[in-house]
């Protein structure tokens, strides 16, 4: 199994490629990393070295990959943090010409572009990108509560809005909206929903007191993994975020500021408690 993997990496800590390769790798999978900018951290910390790489660079290293045979014998490509609208374009050229090449590979788009807190974080001409050039091609998305509703355009407060205007949005594939907190969503609670076009599903787990950064990074590295691996999409769905649980857990109780996603491994592929996907309609 083969997963070509489109993202950020840092030297220190776990965002990016640096949150998602391991978890992939520990479920058996060989992930082709292929970076879009380069830096000592993520931002945050008081210093931040190192740059995003220019589009000219990811378009070779995306090339030289294909020149490889990366695209023939990957099963699936996952994209995250883009860095600039040059590389937007260029990964969006990239995914067409690779599902072109190869018919039955899959496009998983993680659309990093904001969350509630900080809203935007990325730079104005990229999120407008994401949604027509890198969505459209996509078989799975895996957008936060704040970028589905970014992307969608309009606000989901409730389970029938959410199903709604996924739909809309995405006529076929999956949706799939991470953090999501609703109307019925339980105090103390978080929810994680996958609509399709003809069902769909939701998983609750607790809200633990922390939110580091590169959760929806592993989260999507997780789901692949799982659909890779064979599980449909309410297995998916509980075993990633099961997994993202049991690694944001331990992260809690050491009162790190990463993620503790090494320290996790035994629990990347088979965690302990188990959250079990619920059927939501219609």
């Amino acid at each position: 199994m083969n997963v070509i993997s489109i993202q950020s990496q840092v030297a220190f800590g776990h965002v990016g490629n640096s949150a998602a390769v391991f978890p992939m790798q520990m479920h058996g999978i060989d992930v082709v990393a292929v970076p879009t900018t380069l830096l000592s951290n993520r931002p945050g910390y008081p210093t931040l070295r190192g740059r995003v790489l220019d589009g000219t660079l990811v378009g070779d290293l995306l090339l030289g990959i294909e020149e490889r045979g990366a695209v023939d014998s990957a099963q699936m490509i996952l994209s995250g943090y883009l860095g600039s609208a040059d590389n937007a374009k260029v990964v969006a050229d990239f995914v067409a010409r690779a599902k072109a090449k190869n018919p039955a590979l899959r496009y998983c788009c993680d659309p990093v572009l904001g969350d509630r807190d900080r809203g935007l974080f990325v730079h104005a001409e990229i999120p407008p990108l994401v949604r027509d050039l890198l969505c459209p091609l996509a078989d799975i998305i895996t957008p936060n509560h704040f970028e589905f509703e970014w992307l969608c355009g309009k606000k989901a407060a409730t389970i029938d809005q959410v199903l709604k205007a996924a739909r809309a949005f995405m006529a076929r594939g999956t949706v799939i909206v991470t953090s999501a907190e609703l109307a019925d969503t339980p105090p103390g609670e978080i929810e994680t929903l996958a609509v399709e076009r003809a069902r769909s599903f939701r998983v609750r787990t607790p809200k633990l007191p922390i939110s580091p950064n590169g959760t929806g990074d592993l989260f999507a590295a997780l789901l692949v993994a799982a659909r890779l691996r064979g599980a449909d999409t309410p297995d998916a769905l509980s075993h990633a975020t099961s997994a993202i649980f049991a690694v944001l857990e331990r992260t809690a109780t050491s009162g790190a500021e990463e993620m503790r996603i090494v320290e996790s491994a035994e629990w990347l592929a088979h965690p302990t408690r188990k959250f079990e996907s619920i059927a939501i309609g219609p």
